[in-house]
């Protein structure tokens, strides 16, 4: 087999990338896998209870984008901030910049002391950040809080994105990726609910603080009882312990054919210190940069400036803000059960190609909309609408497919730290998003800005089509070896 896959390397210098992809997957055809493939796949009811765990960290991550939502009126008013603008923007503004530094620091942290523990020190400054803002009585308790808060938020995405995709067989890695992106769906739909009373009882948004720190009490607790990532183990050299945690993810009579999988891609450097620098030259650069810029590509669509500011928009037609994050909760939830549906049927490149698409044509219906060619009934109609289809469009594919698609083809020595520099990417641009989107919209208006959003929609399209490769069904060790080229 070896000599086989040492062929298949070979091809990756005669032809192209899309090209390798389609001889790698004939060449594993006609070998006939043994050991596990010939005893068919394993079951996915073992990993199932670990991968729901990890989604505690995604459910938090939504939690905390949204508790300020409706109550931010409340807490500015009992802080005595209420007519400080700027103020307002901060209590937002500070976790999304403690976010970036939580991202950068991610993956040494998980290289350092492994995916459970990872987790547990995304629930750590959550529960302590969480319990400073309920118990606050001044803004600056309240921004040290979000802070803490803003740091596990940072840690938990690229930690639960590559600890699913480590743990789930590869035949349900998509779906059970996809859980990620409910849970965060479920947990901004969870603030919004729990702050609605917020505007009538005194004090309530203290009481929205104290619900989150039960589900990040809980994930730092059965993390205790969860399997380490086997691929970490390997990584470190400890192979036995490996061998134990395939078993209790995949079955006893599938960890012999795990183990040599691993083994495949092991180049003889699994425990040499990832350098920062080897992540942006070489061969593994490539793979980088496809997953800076896919997530870049995603935060430049608008998605940010329509979670944030749907409200808003709402609003200028008449429409109640409840009303509103309810309708864009509901088509953001809807669309990633779809989306977790389809992931292992489709593919990853089908839903992303199909979701970049599909924003492009909604975004293209609220230019309409803010146009002279609409008015009233009609503006209405194609500016609502075109932003919820614009969240369901997401929701299907640029969504719930970046974080699962980068687990996928970064090979395992620099998985971590590659995910972090890829979703500090992903903060920078959602925090400039954030910031300029109303002094561009009062400056350029919507035609313009909108028609901005849907060009760069249309390149992620082009982007998506040219570089990204198809890895459903695919064991993290096989897509490895077809994608990275030897030294």
């Amino acid at each position: 087999m070896r000599g086989r896959h040492l062929d298949a390397y070979s091809a990756y210098k005669r032809v192209a990338s899309k090209d390798h992809i389609n001889a790698f997957d004939r060449e594993e055809s006609s070998v006939g896998l043994v050991n596990a493939k010939g005893i068919g796949n394993p079951s996915w009811r073992r990993s199932l209870p670990h991968m729901l765990v990890a989604t505690l960290s995604s459910f938090l991550f939504g939690y905390h984008l949204g508790v300020v939502n409706e109550t931010l009126d409340s807490i500015s008013m009992d802080l005595g901030f209420s007519g400080n603008p700027l103020a307002k923007g901060l209590v937002v503004s500070t976790c999304l910049g403690a976010a970036f530094f939580g991202s950068i620091f991610s993956g040494w942290i998980l290289d350092g002391v492994g995916h459970r523990r990872a987790f547990q020190l995304c629930a750590l400054p959550m529960i302590i950040g969480a319990s400073m803002s309920a118990t606050t009585k001044s803004l600056w308790g309240m921004l040290l809080g979000r802070i803490f808060v803003g740091t596990g938020m940072g840690i938990g995405p690229p930690v639960a994105a590559i600890y699913v995709s480590e743990i789930s067989p590869a035949f349900v890695r998509g779906t059970f990726g996809s859980f990620t992106q409910i849970a965060t769906c479920l947990g901004l739909m969870g603030s919004l609910f729990i702050g609605l009373p917020a505007k009538d009882i005194v004090g309530w948004w203290r009481v929205c603080f104290w619900v989150s720190t039960v589900p990040a009490a809980v994930l730092a607790v059965c993390m205790e009882f969860c399997a380490e990532s086997p691929q970490w183990l390997f990584k470190r050299g400890r192979g036995t312990e490996a061998e134990a945690e395939f078993e209790k993810l995949l079955g006893a009579a599938h960890v012999k054919f795990a183990i040599a999988e691993l083994s495949k891609s092991d180049r003889g450097d699994e425990l040499e210190a990832v350098k920062f620098s080897e992540l942006f030259y070489g061969r593994h650069f490539k793979m980088v940069f496809i997953g800076s810029t896919i997530f870049a590509l995603q935060q430049l669509s608008g998605i940010n400036a329509v979670f944030y500011f749907s409200s808003t928009v709402f609003k200028s037609f008449g429409v109640p803000s409840d009303l509103a994050n309810i309708c864009v909760g509901i088509a953001n939830l809807s669309g990633s059960v779809v989306a977790m549906i389809l992931m292992d049927k489709l593919g990853r490149k089908v839903l992303l190609l199909g979701s970049f698409s599909g924003m492009a044509v909604a975004m293209g219906l609220q230019v309409i909309g803010a146009s002279s060619y609409a008015s009233g009934s009609g503006a209405l109609s194609l500016s609502v609408g075109g932003m919820l289809l614009f969240v369901l469009m997401f929701s299907l594919g640029a969504g719930p497919v970046p974080s699962l698609l980068l687990s996928e083809i970064l090979p395992g020595r620099i998985r971590a730290k590659a995910m972090s520099v890829c979703m500090a990417v992903h903060w920078v641009i959602n925090f400039f998003v954030g910031l300029l989107f109303l002094p561009l919209l009062e400056q350029i208006g919507p035609i313009v800005l909108y028609t901005i959003f849907a060009t760069f929609c249309l390149l992620a399209v082009i982007f998506v089509k040219r570089n990204v490769v198809e890895t459903k069904g695919k064991s993290l060790q096989e897509i490895e070896i077809a994608l990275i080229p030897p030294q």
